[in-house]
């Protein structure tokens, strides 16, 4: 599905739960009391038995990890996305495109690599990894930019992890950030596309 079909609003146990936690965080102020805020709830979400995300969401596409929007709010115009991954599956270093977001891993564990933007020069970045985290069950962070570059991966050989992103608005794009030589990186603009959601 391209990111600019409609999305529907996937039903799951504790859907309105979940919704009215988010609907109460995203009220609390600015950029950073919002993603403090959705952090401690996305982290009591995950730990609540009476929600229960779709099937769909553990199973793993074999060529890319799943990308499933499972929210968009009318109201506040966060979207919530449902990702998939496969053993080994990861990103390059992305941005967000200027969005905050908070990262919750809802069932297995992902490698998480924050990166440190040095300098740049025209579409070159030059960054430094400034510090990783294996990150389980119940543990979730938040990027605001200009602090937002990173990558994600499931290191594990044979388990599946699956995490929820809370994004400002719906995130369609994004620039990811092909290695070249020593700490250079050209930037490439990436279109995001979400799997269905069933």
């Amino acid at each position: 599905m391209h990111a600019d079909a409609q999305i529907p609003d996937i039903a799951f146990p504790g859907h309105d739960k979940l919704v009215s936690a988010l609907d109460a965080a995203v009220s609390a102020g600015d950029d950073h009391a919002i993603t403090a805020a959705l952090r401690n709830t996305l982290c009591r979400m995950i730990r609540d038995r009476d929600i229960a995300l779709p099937d769909c969401i553990y199973e793993p596409i074999e060529d890319h990890y799943a990308r499933r929007e499972i929210y968009r709010s009318a109201e506040h115009g966060y979207s919530v996305v449902a990702m998939t991954w496969g053993p080994g599956q990861g990103t390059p270093v992305h941005d967000h495109c200027g969005l905050w977001c908070v990262e919750g891993v809802w069932d297995g564990e992902l490698e998480i690599t924050q990166y440190e933007l040095l300098e740049h020069e025209g579409e070159r970045f030059r960054f430094r990894a400034a510090g990783g985290m294996q990150a389980g069950p119940g543990s979730a962070g938040s990027l605001i930019p200009p602090h937002e570059y990173h990558t994600i991966r499931n290191t594990s050989p044979d388990a599946v992890a699956v995490s929820v992103h809370i994004y400002k608005a719906p995130m369609e794009c994004c620039s990811m950030f092909v290695p070249e030589r020593d700490e250079w990186y050209a930037r490439q603009a990436k279109p995001l596309e979400v799997d269905e959601a069933h």
